[in-house]
């Protein structure tokens, strides 16, 4: 009886130790999702809901950015990187609203990490219920999260990005930009996992953007310098995304 009272005790300490980390460690990550987060800068938010053109809704889902007039046939599903604000896109992904009348809607992951975010992809649909045809796209970890979505979508989209699931086989039309200054989804990098994109994916390298360059942040520990401007990474965005569109009809 003495054996089988101390086991117990073994038991039941080992298990509240084992409990006690559990919650130390949700805690810590807890604490360090919600520091450091990379937040968008002020004048390039301000031009996109300054714009009378553009519908801005930011809620705790998502930002949604939609003409304000007419409706869209087009939409974009776009998955922030790891500890980057939702907002710090809507600048980049702007032109696609006023130029080629999409919807774009930026997810708000869960505790800022795309990785935790379980939302399937029609919940971030559903908050554009008229719109037909859904390209998932997402800028580095949101960009692998994407890749996870894909089997919803028409199109996917990843901004400095690689996929971890293998794609090759789904015959979805694909797009995969990065940054020959890019020092953290290196162009090696994104080159060496080109096999898991679907079949037929173009890859497009922009010449002197860097890891950042894919949103308005600031600079990002370990990227490279940038060498090109907010207005022309605007402008490849646009027209290289406008293309994967035509690519779905």
């Amino acid at each position: 009886m003495r054996g089988r009272s101390r086991r117990r005790r073994i038991f039941a300490w080992a298990g509240g130790s084992l409990g006690g980390v559990v919650v130390v460690a949700v805690a810590a990550l807890l604490i360090w999702s919600q520091l450091g987060v990379m937040q968008p800068e002020a004048e390039p938010l301000d031009a996109v809901t300054e714009d009378g053109v553009i519908e801005y809704a930011d809620t705790s889902a998502a930002i949604t950015l939609s003409p304000a007039e007419g409706g869209s046939e087009a939409g974009l599903v776009f998955i922030p990187g790891a500890k980057v604000d939702a907002a710090a896109y809507a600048n980049r992904l702007a032109g696609l609203v006023v130029e080629e009348g999409m919807t774009v809607v930026i997810t708000r992951p869960w505790l800022n990490l795309a990785f935790f975010d379980p939302r399937p992809l029609d919940a971030f649909t559903a908050l554009a219920p008229g719109v037909d045809t859904w390209i998932v796209g997402g800028h580095s970890l949101g960009g692998v999260r994407a890749c996870g979505l894909g089997g919803d979508a028409d199109a996917l989209v990843l901004f400095a990005s690689y996929c971890a699931n293998d794609l090759s086989a789904s015959g979805m039309p694909a797009l995969s930009i990065g940054g020959g200054e890019d020092g953290l989804s290196t162009p090696e990098k994104i080159a060496d996992a080109a096999d898991l994109l679907p079949a037929g994916a173009v890859l497009v390298e922009i010449d002197g953007a860097s890891h950042a360059s894919f949103g308005d942040y600031g600079a990002q520990a370990g990227d490279g310098v940038a060498t090109i401007s907010d207005a022309e990474m605007n402008a490849e965005v646009v027209e290289l995304v406008s293309a994967l569109v035509r690519r779905t009809d």
